[in-house]
């Protein structure tokens, strides 16, 4: 039987949302569900933490060494994408959880994406995003108000 929050094969996936606010030193609760599955399913508490392109995104290792990968042997075959990985890679942090379940958020990556205090996670998956709160709730009405716009995509699979 498959336990709730896995799914076929075993693997636990990243899913909801929740608030959490930093504290003074940039440090994030990770939430228990999320610290979970990386125990289970990575043997690990560490996070790999890059620059995207309006938030943090937070990565098992192993799913990030599937991406490194891949742009290492599919990216270099398609033109611009040397620009993607310098950008993606000039921000990529490894975040440790400490005992209490936090990482810390690197100052540069803060700045870049005006993360100060209030903040969004939330599961994609097979990694979670972190949003400055404020930026999430824009993005968040962009997209209910696109949201026709997907339509055709949720069709071709089979989910409308």
């Amino acid at each position: 039987m498959v336990e709730p929050g896995q799914n076929q094969a075993g693997e636990s996936r990243f899913r909801s949302r929740s608030e959490h606010n930093l504290d003074a030193k940039g440090r994030l609760n990770i939430p228990s569900r999320f610290r979970e599955i990386l125990r289970r399913d990575h043997g690990e508490e560490m996070l790999l933490v890059t620059n995207w392109e309006k938030c943090l995104k937070a990565y098992p290792v192993p799913v990030w060494e599937r991406i490194e990968s891949d742009l290492l042997h599919e990216g270099s075959k398609q033109e611009g994408m040397d620009e993607f990985v310098r950008y993606v890679l000039s921000g990529l942090t490894e975040c440790p959880l400490d005992k209490q379940g936090r990482i810390l958020l690197p100052p540069p990556l803060r700045a870049d994406f005006n993360i100060r205090k209030e903040v969004v996670l939330t599961g994609m998956l097979d990694h979670f995003e972190i949003w400055d709160r404020q930026t999430w709730e824009e993005a968040t009405r962009q997209t209910r108000d696109n949201f026709n716009s997907f339509k055709a995509n949720l069709s071709n699979l089979r989910i409308l």
